[in-house]
């Protein structure tokens, strides 16, 4: 008598969370279409806008961040250096070179999630366009590891895994959809691992 219903909840129950589980996995797996790479670098301007694809507004409202608008900004992920490893918290890396033009920018390490590394308020968990020494070119050269390093130093946590280099440029023609800027982003070489 019971059986027929008890199967038909257990075939809904299994069909609504394998849809629920293929779901989240789709929106973990991308931020949307319309990537662009430089290098080590990727963005998804598009993910930000108003004609961003039905993936990217589902990763931005699950991951509750604010949107900004095309000429707004423009985020730029790295999860690997310019060789093609993997960023590991146990290694120390040199970002060198320029930034594509913006009115400010931010530089932080984060989790795999996205998430800011968490670092004792003392030591910079991150750098902006503000408090960063430049050369005289307008470039910059910033140090990132555990140990602390002269010049510009991105601090992470001791012994962390992987990790992504996070730049955020502010008011910047980059992100804008004219075409007429030539974005060139930073190089990224791992300088050392352990104490080496």
């Amino acid at each position: 008598m019971f059986r027929v219903p008890f199967l038909v909840a257990v075939a809904l129950a299994v069909a609504f969370g394998l849809g629920i589980q293929s779901a989240l996995l789709a929106l973990d797996a991308t931020v949307g279409f319309g990537e662009i790479k430089i290098g080590s670098w990727r963005a998804f301007p598009e993910a930000q806008t108003s004609s961003a694809d039905p993936y990217a507004r589902a990763h931005r409202a699950k991951a509750g961040r604010l949107l900004m608008g095309s000429a707004e900004g423009l985020t730029f992920i790295a999860s690997s250096d310019d060789s093609g490893e993997r960023l590991s918290g146990l290694c120390r890396y040199r970002l060198d070179g320029s930034l594509p033009p913006a009115r400010a920018w931010t530089l932080y390490a984060a989790g795999l999630d996205g998430t800011p590394l968490a670092v004792p308020d003392t030591l910079p968990g991150a750098l902006n366009s503000v408090i960063t020494l430049k050369q005289q070119d307008g470039g910059l050269t910033v140090e990132i590891g555990s140990q602390a390093a002269p010049g510009n130093w991105l601090a992470l946590p001791p012994g962390n895994g992987p990790f992504l280099i996070t730049v955020t440029l502010l008011d910047t023609p980059a992100a804008g959809n004219s075409g007429l800027v030539d974005v060139a982003m930073p190089k990224i070489e791992k300088i050392g691992c352990g104490h080496a």
